[in-house]
């Protein structure tokens, strides 16, 4: 009586393992199927978007347009990230350095962290999730007001119209973004380094001797990655917007939080795949 007491209390904790773990593997599946079925919508978004880029009619002055609305009015995001980003570095590292004699080599570690992580991926991730919530915002609206199949219905095409000259002005703006926070990251830590007793001379000196043409490169075409990432996620979470206002929000919030993940991922396939071009 006791064995079948004890083979009954067995069961009865064993049993809810084996009703948990099918809901667990297929909560795994489920996600991994939306991931999967979701990188596939971009990737055909992205192809339809080079497609559509490289067929006239161009429309330069939208271009423009979203340049300005995209880029210029992040360089306030950009410069004071930037700024006291590397004014921070150079505290914590002269502060660090100090005690081992090594506060001379500031300009080096300041100046190199910028060029190829800090200017690109911390500049991508502030202005992406300014852009990339702004997108998803403005073509979700016009989404759920239908205001797309209007575009549509009038032979026109909405990936040609709202995302050819928003991805393309992520691209070419979030480069130029990345070497202005590179060059005032740099000054940052220049302006704490001549405090802690280094001279603006040998800071440079340091930085021009450190940083080269391959270092520069790597973080810039990091960066328009980046630019990348963000552009075509927030037209793409702005295009799938349903449920109306509600829906909106929750596409922004979404854009927001893919698009770090996305940068983040992205960096450390990037770097391995540009470091072996760094000698």
């Amino acid at each position: 009586m006791s064995d079948s007491r004890a083979t009954t209390l067995v069961i009865e904790t064993v049993k809810p393992l084996f009703v948990a773990f099918p809901k667990f593997f297929g909560a795994i599946g489920g996600a991994s199927l939306d991931f999967l079925s979701t990188f596939g919508a971009v990737a055909r978004l992205t192809w339809l978007t080079m497609v559509a880029a490289i067929k006239p009619p161009w429309e330069p002055r939208e271009l423009f347009r979203q340049i300005h609305s995209l880029g210029i009015q992040s360089l306030s995001i950009a410069f004071l990230t930037a700024l006291f980003t590397g004014a921070v570095m150079a505290l914590q590292f002269g502060f660090g350095l100090q005690r081992f004699g090594a506060s001379a080599y500031v300009g080096k570690l300041v100046s190199l962290g910028f060029v190829m992580e800090l200017g690109p991926v911390l500049t991508a991730l502030l202005v992406g999730g300014r852009v990339g919530a702004g997108i998803a915002a403005e073509i979700g609206s016009m989404k759920v007001t239908e205001q797309l199949d209007a575009i549509r219905a009038l032979g026109a095409d909405p990936v040609k119209k709202l995302v050819v000259p928003r991805v393309l002005a992520c691209i070419i703006t979030m480069p130029l973004l990345a070497l202005l926070a590179d060059v005032v990251g740099t000054f940052g830590g220049a302006l704490v380094s001549i405090g802690q007793g280094l001279t603006i001379t040998y800071y440079l000196d340091q930085v021009i001797t450190t940083v080269n043409i391959n270092h520069l490169m790597h973080g810039l075409i990091k960066a328009a990655f980046f630019g990348y990432f963000y552009g075509i996620i927030g037209c793409f979470m702005g295009m799938q917007t349903s449920g109306g206002t509600e829906g909106v929000g929750q596409a922004t919030t979404r854009a927001v939080v893919i698009t770090s993940i996305t940068i983040l991922i992205g960096d450390f396939i990037l770097g391995k795949m540009l470091l072996p071009f760094m000698s």
